[in-house]
């Protein structure tokens, strides 16, 4: 992990030689950077166009030295070393790491400063120098925690009051690394959700991977206010507010990702909740295939979605991607012949030929007022984002007995579930008989990963870089479709119970929930354990 750079100093110039080289491989244009802008500007810029990955850089530095670069995750928190100042610490860029009688070992995260190091620590310290190569963003959040003291928080806590000062330390270059050093490691990880929770002494960052929360960084409290201006500022929140919730949405670059986010804060005792909701419609593709249905559910359930009216029921608790499901029926439909509108709470994804409206309830769109509207626009298709009361219920099954396909979502756990919903919110039980077509319910669960076969390691008994040492690697659905017959409509009509409704629905040929998860399970998909975990509630 560490080598003794100074033994072998006069090779340093080849070594850099050698740098150059390999970054020349990875991006043609680096030559030219380094004309205008020199050797480790052009490194940033690499970075900043996304031409190659902080990881990526570490690993060629690493290389040029002749060193490997450090597990950041097997590496402990260093303590603190009086012996080089803050100032120089901060400058240059590096930490000591562990030292002994004639030995420093220092966390470094370029070479370029090597000869400076050599010297310093030979000149101040009488100690021989041996380096441990880490990326800059980590090395950055090392030296703000081993700089923390209890007079910064109180400072900190003075300077937020002031907007001009927020909006300063959200614009040093430390605070913009780190927050994208935040984005760049939840795009790796292919997360879905930013958890920004700050404690009594630490800031802890938390991702959403397929469904479970994940921390991946742990910051010091003196940095939050400068990091929650930062986010707000990208989203075009009050950076002086926090007393009061707040919600935005933006567009942000990072590298060659566009990310679309979605920002919520709250305050709490210790400051601000922050989470930001990634919405990369890049990497999502709505297709029904893909959503792990059985070819049997996929064959019945597009046989649904081509009814040219009534009403579709997606159900499911919040977070079992009912949304995304809708999104890939509306695609399927998509063609040009068809006008389809869509009222969400709030817009999510934005796709061609969709016209979608936004609830707005501070001016009085509603969903019951937005779907009024929807029905006087001639449409084919209407898609309500939720049924969240009576006189919706209404106006979308209204809609679904006058010609339009309504395609919509209920929180309930099962299929069945929903007839009893739309009665129990007031709506005539015939009504709900003679509209309702069908109901898909769903969750989602994990999938055992391909690369380790979900034991969390390699082949070398590592961490398992693929799914992070967790054993899963992506989401798939379970479903659940009840279809409407005549023989269901009359127990609706004469309102039976639900667990009767269901009865009749198996023998109809209907795989509950579980039924579906145990055979993912049995197909490997999934394992017994996380099928448990999604359908508790059953």
């Amino acid at each position: 992990m560490a080598t003794n750079i100074y033994s072998n100093y006069h090779n340093l110039d080849q070594q850099l030689t050698l740098l150059n080289d390999l970054l020349s491989a990875r991006a043609p244009e680096y030559h030219e950077m380094v004309e205008a802008s020199g050797k480790r500007a052009a490194d940033r810029l690499l970075l900043e166009n996304g031409a190659i990955t902080e990881p990526e850089l570490t690993g060629v530095y690493a290389a040029a030295l002749g060193i490997e670069p450090a597990d950041e995750d097997e590496l402990e928190i260093p303590e603190h070393y009086p012996g080089l100042s803050t100032e120089y610490l901060n400058t240059n860029l590096c930490l000591p790491y562990r030292w002994d009688e004639g030995v420093m070992q220092l966390l470094i995260c370029d070479p370029y400063d090597i000869h400076k190091h050599v010297c310093q620590v030979r000149q101040a310290l009488a100690l021989d120098c041996h380096f441990i190569m880490v990326r800059r963003t980590y090395l950055e959040r090392l030296l703000s925690r081993n700089q923390q003291e209890d007079t910064e928080s109180i400072e900190s806590q003075m300077l937020a009051e002031d907007e001009n000062t927020l909006r300063s330390m959200a614009g040093e270059a430390r605070i913009v690394r780190l927050v994208n050093d935040i984005f760049s490691r939840a795009i790796e990880l292919g997360a879905s959700d930013i958890h920004i929770e700050p404690g009594e002494d630490n800031v802890a960052v938390r991702c959403r991977v397929d469904g479970v929360l994940t921390e991946i960084m742990n910051t010091p409290r003196t940095q939050f206010p400068a990091i929650s201006s930062r986010i707000k500022l990208i989203a075009g929140l009050n950076i002086a507010e926090s007393r009061l919730p707040q919600d935005g949405r933006t567009n942000f670059q990072l590298g060659r990702t566009k990310l679309d986010m979605r920002v919520s804060t709250i305050p709490i005792l210790t400051g601000e909740s922050i989470v930001l909701r990634l919405l990369n419609s890049e990497a999502i593709t709505f297709d029904l295939k893909t959503l792990g249905m059985s070819p049997g559910h996929l064959k019945q359930f597009d046989e649904l979605i081509r009814i040219p009216h009534g009403m579709i029921l997606v159900v499911g608790p919040t977070g079992s991607g009912k949304t995304t499901t809708l999104y890939s029926v509306i695609s399927q439909l998509n063609d040009n012949r068809k006008k389809i509108i869509a009222i969400e709470d709030p817009v999510e994804y934005k796709m061609a030929g969709l016209c979608q409206m936004q609830v707005n309830a501070k001016v009085g769109v509603t969903f019951a007022s937005g779907l009024r509207s929807i029905v006087r626009q001639d449409p084919d298709i209407i898609l309500v984002g939720e049924i969240r009361d009576r006189e919706t219920a209404d106006i979308a099954i209204n809609a679904a007995l006058t010609g339009h396909l309504v395609l919509s979502t209920l929180h309930t756990n099962d299929a069945v579930g929903a007839v009893t919903r739309l009665i129990d919110m007031g709506v005539e039980s015939f009504l709900v008989a003679s509209a309702l077509y069908g109901v898909l319910s769903q969750r989602l669960v994990r999938k055992i990963c391909k690369v380790c076969g979900g034991s969390g390691s390699d082949t070398a008994g590592l961490r398992c870089r693929t799914c992070n040492g967790s054993g899963f690697k992506g989401r798939s659905g379970i479903f659940e479709l009840l279809r409407m017959n005549d023989e269901i409509r009359r127990a609706v009509n004469t309102n039976l119970p639900s667990s009767e409704i269901e009865k009749l629905a198996v023998k109809n040929g209907m795989v509950t929930l579980l039924e579906d998860g145990h055979a993912k399970v049995r197909e490997q998909v999934t394992t017994a354990e996380e099928l448990a975990r999604s359908t508790s509630e059953l």
